[in-house]
Order: structure tokens, then sequence, then C-alpha cells
């Protein structure tokens, strides 16, 4: 079979990488161009492929190709094609980018539920109230009948001394007694120090 024949310049023989990237390691932004215009298009159908956001696809690709730039004289042609090296370059920034956003969710899934949970001194507060409320009808069962009825009308109704009076039908100085004793028993009963 014969060679074929070509009028004019030879057809152009694809760029070596490797010998790009070791030109693009010594700072050649000439090279880097020849580099990106031969990868770009393979980076960013990996990119896409893994993370199927076609903005992010893109941003992603963009970041690899500036890490092909700042890392250039960490390609060992001994290790692997160029190619190779850099579509590992952008697969690991895609799986980065797919794991950081999972992370993202995760925490904001977690922020959402401990949101809609109490805090645990919430709950702690919500214990001590209902520990003390039950120990307070447990201290008004050891008042007499007439202290718990002054007590109550005037502490859990709002009553004012005189309408408690008014309304048990007795003295003014009688309520007064009744609650005083009452607080008293109570507060002995609830261990209050005075």
């Amino acid at each position: 079979m014969k060679e074929p024949v070509h009028i004019g310049s030879p057809p152009s023989a694809a760029p070596d990488l490797e010998e790009l990237l070791g030109e693009v390691a010594r700072g050649d932004q000439d090279a880097f161009t020849e580099v990106y215009n031969a990868v770009s298009g393979p980076v960013l159908g990996l990119v896409r492929s893994v993370l199927r956001d076609p903005a992010q696809s893109e941003e992603v690709a963009q970041e690899v190709l500036v890490e092909v730039w700042r890392t250039a004289t960490r390609f060992r042609p001994n290790k692997g094609s160029a190619m190779t090296w850099i579509l590992t370059l952008a697969h690991r920034r895609a799986v980065d980018r797919v794991r950081s956003a999972q992370a993202s969710t995760d925490r904001e899934r977690r922020a959402a539920l401990l949101e809609r949970t109490p805090a645990f001194d919430e709950v702690t507060e919500q214990v001590e109230r209902r520990l003390e409320r039950e120990q307070v009808r447990r201290c008004l069962r050891t008042l007499t009948e007439l202290q718990r009825e002054s007590v109550s009308l005037a502490y859990y109704r709002g009553l004012a001394y005189r309408e408690v009076g008014e309304l048990l039908s007795v003295p003014l100085g009688t309520v007064k007694t009744r609650l005083r004793d009452g607080l008293i028993r109570l507060r002995d009963c609830l261990g209050v120090t005075a």
C-alpha cells in the first residue's frame, strides 16, 4: 500500500501531551494553551458523567485545568500517559465535589432535625417543671381543707385576699392566717429555705 501524498504543509499531528506538560511545568503559557485545547473536551465529558449538572461540571472542569497548570511538575511520564494523569485529576475533583455536596446536604439535614427537636435544656426544664408540679400537688394535699381552699383561690385563681374572704364567707384576718399557715406548711414540705 502506498503512502498518501500530501500537497502543501504536512498534516498536523496530535500534540505530544507529555512534552507539552513538561513545557507547562516550566511555565510555558503557549504549551498550556495547547494542553487546554487538547484535553478540555475529555475533561468536561468525564466530569459531567460524574456530576450530571452542566454548570457544576464546567466549574469543576475549569478547576481541573487550573490544577494542571499549577501542578504540571508532578506529572511522571513513567507512571502513565499525560491524558490518564489529567483525567485522573478530573475524576478525583468531580468525586470530591459529589462528596462535598453530600456532606453539605447531610449537615443541613442534621441542622433541620436539631431545629425540630427541643434542645436538651428545654427537655430538662420541662421535666423539672413537671416534677415540681407533682411535688407541689403532693404538698398541697398535706394542707387542711381550709388552707388548701385559701391557697388555691389566692395563688391559682389570682383572687385578692378580700375576694377569697368574700367567696369563703370568712373575715379577711382569717384568710390571711390560713394563707400564712398554709404557705409555711408548703414551704416546709417543699424544702424551701426562708
